[in-house]
């Protein structure tokens, strides 16, 4: 038989052939049945020479022992075998999926989450940026709107901090609303100051705004616009954070940044300062009280509000120094708490800052 032929490259290509002389010295193959595997327990060292297979002097009984030692009962190479734990091993912590990643604290991250929320949309986020920009954590922009924070984008990217250009789908997720405005900052919180704070720096003619359960974010949002529009800076609040949330400072469309949230031990006792430190106690109700463009409204006042089903608490309004009603066609019962607010501060600036 001829050992060569040349294939399409036209390179010389050898084939062995075996001999029939070998066969009968070969064992069969334990897998597909047929002969052409090595003789039964030798194998072939790394110079060619036959050596005895491993084990092959040992009775076939204590060779499935050994088999079964190093592969589990089954002699199985694939086969599972538990271990019982090692003693005085610490916990590896659990890293969330990712691999290469410190361990982080999850009471740490909660607490993070606490300091941090989303404020949103153009206006909103512009005058963030300008007011107290190192006060952000992360940022995310859709590409449409990137030209006009070109400011923005070089001090974060100077000051390391992390910004995303994203898609709309990607940004509403970040922001948790479809009205983002093409972009969304990551911040911490601003916790407020005390009522003692407050009155050390406050002027002779100072207006104050009291927020009375009033928890509905877009009535925050137009309140906090109207207080910037009319010079209105403290608002006594209950839950400083309130102010913070995301739709109140995009309805607020940049008036956030102009005002500061004050709180007291309690709603009453924050009142009861003011009152002590010379404020007048002005309170609104749409049935009792002087006509609105009748009054004469104190230069230091704190004007209270309350939520617009029951307005403010009895003990609030009973405590009132002065009660004022604004005057209309009666053909509803009240205006909403914002609107309510812009038009008794106008009349507080045009009676004392005109």
């Amino acid at each position: 038989m001829n050992d060569e032929f040349k294939g399409k490259s036209g390179k010389v290509k050898v084939m062995y052939v075996r001999g029939d002389d070998d066969s009968d010295k070969r064992s069969q193959n334990p897998r597909t049945g047929k002969g052409g595997g090595r003789p039964a327990g030798q194998s072939r060292n790394e110079g060619g020479d036959r050596r005895p297979a491993r084990n092959a002097d040992k009775p076939r009984g204590d060779r499935r022992r050994n088999e079964s030692n190093d592969f589990g009962s089954e002699g199985s190479p694939w086969r599972t075998v538990s271990r019982a734990p090692r003693e005085n091993m610490p916990a590896t912590p659990d890293h969330g999926g990712i691999s290469g990643k410190s361990f982080v604290d999850p009471e740490v991250i909660r607490r993070q989450r606490a300091e941090e929320t989303r404020v949103y949309g153009e206006n909103a986020c512009q005058a963030l940026f300008q007011s107290r920009p190192d006060c952000i954590v992360r940022a995310w922009f859709i590409q449409s709107v990137t030209p006009r924070f070109k400011e923005a984008l070089r001090w974060m990217a100077a000051n390391r901090k992390a910004y995303h250009v994203v898609e709309d789908a990607e940004l509403e997720k970040a922001s948790g609303t479809e009205h983002h405005g093409g972009v969304c900052f990551l911040i911490k919180k601003r916790s407020g100051i005390s009522v003692q704070s407050w009155l050390g720096q406050a002027g002779e003619e100072d207006c104050v705004l009291a927020l009375e359960d009033v928890g509905n974010p877009h009535n925050l949002g137009g309140i906090m616009r109207s207080c910037a529009h009319f010079g209105i800076k403290g608002l006594l609040v209950q839950d400083a954070s309130l102010l913070e949330s995301g739709a109140a400072v995009r309805t607020a469309e940049g008036g956030a940044e102009h005002v500061v949230a004050i709180s007291g031990e309690t709603f009453s006792d924050g009142l009861e300062a003011f009152r002590r430190a010379g404020y007048t106690i002005v309170t609104t109700s749409s049935h009792q009280g002087t006509p609105l463009f009748s009054a004469r409204l104190p230069k230091k006042m704190v004007l209270v509000l309350g939520q617009e089903r029951d307005g403010v608490s009895d003990s609030t309004f009973d405590n009132a120094d002065m009660r004022v009603a604004i005057d209309g066609t009666g053909n509803v019962e009240s205006l909403n708490v914002s609107v309510a607010t812009g038009v008794l501060l106008a009349e507080w600036w045009r009676q004392n800052k005109i």
